[in-house]
This record gives structure tokens, C-alpha cells and sequence, in this order.
């Protein structure tokens, strides 16, 4: 038993994300279940120690974990609430406003639900990339819903303190706006910047230095996830991608007009505004490693009984999420049929 309380987890998705975080849990005691549709990639989770493989024989969990691609959340929050499978459900998906809105429209149960997002990765993708610390000293944005149970949010507060990283509350669409801005926005510049290299020679490529290959890094990621990432941020992507493609077009404008020596203040300007915007990034950092903690931020709520005497009744030693307050998740609409996401191969990939 860890000193959150949280006993037993499931993690539907065995990814970069999803392993990373059930590394960490089991690092830290709890009990953890693995789920993926993939037998391959549960297989491989499994195998570095992240737990083991849901069954129908798996206990009630305290806190399920959905680490699916943001287009599958929805549904797989919908039919995970359905077979009971946990007390409380949170989401690890980039993008939230959209996710917000469809699971209130679909009837799930959003009192045990909180949707959150680790602000953290890596280029690489697929359980084999995954780190017990990958989250230790970053935010982990959580945007709950108003009428969430204090006990699904204690849950969730304590995933994250176990994990090591901060807890950042935000509205969903301040949210979005955000990532696209310090997220979704780099990547489709690194992307954009690394296209430009297939045009070139091998023996000009091999004159690159670290300028290039410290900003295309992340145009390796898996395109196919971050199609499906970009395509639920998508307003909030798109004005950024505007501002800038208005921004490098006004300087390409002016370089061509002035040429070689006639200068450009519009240039200049941007120059030093880049100079100013990488100051203040690296400002806002922590200046010291945030270490991990090991008690939740939220205050464990005391838990109700159907027949509540008058005294304080003791917490149960297992912690808040096994009571009677919050039972296991169901949602209110009918359920559907249920198809889980799968990524279709496209022209040139493997089979």
C-alpha cells in the first residue's frame, strides 16, 4: 500500500505515456493492470515489470487511466465506465476542450471522471521508450469538471504526486490554447523545417550542426499520433500556425524588397523579440528539481457510510476510494457499440 492510498490502478493504452506511468506506479507499490489492443505492445509493457494484463478476474480499481490517442478517449472512458471497471477515470489526451465536451454530451459519468494531461515526452514512441521518471518535476494540467467527486480528484492527485510530477489545474479551452502554443506549434515547425530537408544531397546534409538537429528533434515523432493530436486541437492550432505563417511572410516580404543591403527593421525586430521570448522561457523554469512526493495535494476526503453516526467515523486504512461515496463509474446514456481507434496504415508503411 503507497501513503496516497491509491492501491490499484488499470492503464488502457501501453505507450510512451501509458507504460511511463504504470512504471512509475509500480515503482511505487501500486498494484497496476495493463490493457492495449495491441498484444504485441501489452506484451512488451509487461515485460519491462509496468504490470499485468487486465482480466475479468482484475479488482474494482481505484483510478483508471486512459492513455489512448485522443480520438479513442471518449469512447474508451464510455465503455471502461460501463464495465465498472474503476471508482475514478482520468485521461493523459494533449488536447481537451474537445474531449470535455464530447464525454458530457455522450452521458458519461463526469463526477468520477478528471481530465488531465502529463506535460511530457519524448520523440520516441512505444512502451520500449518509456521511463519510470519521465514525468518527475513537470506540470500534469488536470481540467476537472465542476461537479466532480473531491474523492476522484483526490485519486487523481495522487497518481500524480507518485508519478513526481505538478499539479496545474486549468479551464480546457485555456488549456489548448496553451499547448498549441508550447506544444502543438513546435512540432508542426519541426516537421515544417525538417520536410525541407528531403530536397537536399546526402554530402549537404552531412554539413548540418547541431542548430538544425536541435530543432528538427522532434519532427522524428510518430506522425500518425500527432495527426490525431492536431486534429483535436485544431482551431487553437491553426490560429497559432496563422500568426506565424503571417509573422515569416511579412519578414520574407521585406527581405525581398530591401535585399542584400538594404536592411530590415522587421527582421531586426523579430530577432529581438525571439531573444526575449527565449529568456523568459527559460525564466519561467524551475531552477531546481522538484523532488517527488509521496502524499497527494488534495486532502483525502473522510469517507461516508450509509449509516452515519454522530462521532467521526475512522478512514479504512486502504484510503478513501474503496467507500461507499464513490462508487464504481457508470454512465447514464445507453451503451453503444463499441469500436475501438486503430490506426490505418497508410501508403509505405509496414503491415
Amino acid at each position: 500500500m503507497t501513503s496516497t492510498g491509491l492501491e490499484r490502478v488499470i492503464v488502457i493504452g501501453c505507450g510512451l505515456i501509458g507504460t511511463s506511468i504504470a512504471l512509475a506506479l509500480t515503482r511505487a507499490g501500486v498494484e497496476v493492470a495493463l490493457d492495449d489492443l495491441d498484444p504485441h505492445t501489452l506484451g512488451q509493457a509487461r515485460s519491462m515489470g509496468a504490470g499485468t494484463a487486465l482480466t475479468e478476474h482484475t479488482p474494482l480499481a481505484d483510478l483508471v487511466v486512459i492513455a489512448t490517442p485522443p480520438s479513442a478517449v471518449v469512447d474508451t472512458l464510455y465503455e471502461a465506465q460501463a464495465r465498472g471497471l474503476g471508482r475514478a477515470y482520468t485521461d493523459v489526451a494533449s488536447a481537451k476542450e474537445h474531449i470535455w465536451t464530447e464525454a458530457e454530451l455522450r452521458g458519461s459519468d463526469l463526477q468520477g471522471y478528471v481530465p488531465g494531461h502529463p506535460m511530457a515526452g519524448r520523440e520516441l514512441s512505444g512502451p520500449a521508450a518509456a521511463q519510470p521518471d519521465l514525468f518527475a518535476g513537470r506540470p500534469w494540467i488536470l481540467c476537472p469538471y465542476p461537479g466532480v467527486e473531491k474523492e476522484a480528484l483526490a485519486a487523481v492527485d495522487a497518481l500524480v504526486s507518485l508519478c513526481g510530477a505538478r499539479r496545474t489545474d486549468m479551464a480546457p479551452a485555456r488549456h489548448d490554447r496553451a499547448v498549441a502554443a508550447l506544444s502543438h506549434l513546435p512540432q508542426l515547425v519541426s516537421s515544417a523545417l525538417a520536410a525541407q530537408l528531403t530536397d537536399l544531397d546526402p554530402e549537404v546534409l552531412a554539413l548540418a550542426g547541431t542548430g538544425v538537429r536541435d530543432t528538427t528533434r522532434i519532427a522524428g515523432s510518430d506522425r500518425r499520433m500527432w495527426g490525431d493530436i492536431l486534429a483535436q486541437n485544431a482551431s487553437a492550432v491553426a490560429d497559432a500556425v496563422s500568426r506565424l505563417a503571417d509573422e515569416l511572410a511579412s519578414a520574407a516580404a521585406e527581405l525581398r524588397t530591401n535585399g542584400p543591403s538594404g536592411g530590415s527593421a522587421l527582421v531586426d525586430a523579430l530577432l529581438g523579440r525571439g531573444n526575449l521570448g527565449r529568456s523568459a522561457l527559460l525564466d519561467a523554469a524551475p531552477k531546481t528539481p522538484v523532488p517527488t512526493p509521496l502524499t497527494p495535494k488534495s486532502p483525502i476526503p473522510a469517507p461516508l457510510t450509509s449509516l452515519t453516526p454522530k462521532a467521526p467515523v475512522p478512514a479504512p486504512a486502504r484510503g478513501p476510494y474503496g467507500t461507499l461515496r464513490l462508487a464504481p463509474g457508470r454512465p447514464t446514456g445507453p451503451l453503444p457499440t463499441f469500436r475501438p481507434f486503430q490506426f490505418q496504415p497508410t501508403a509505405g508503411d509496414p503491415e
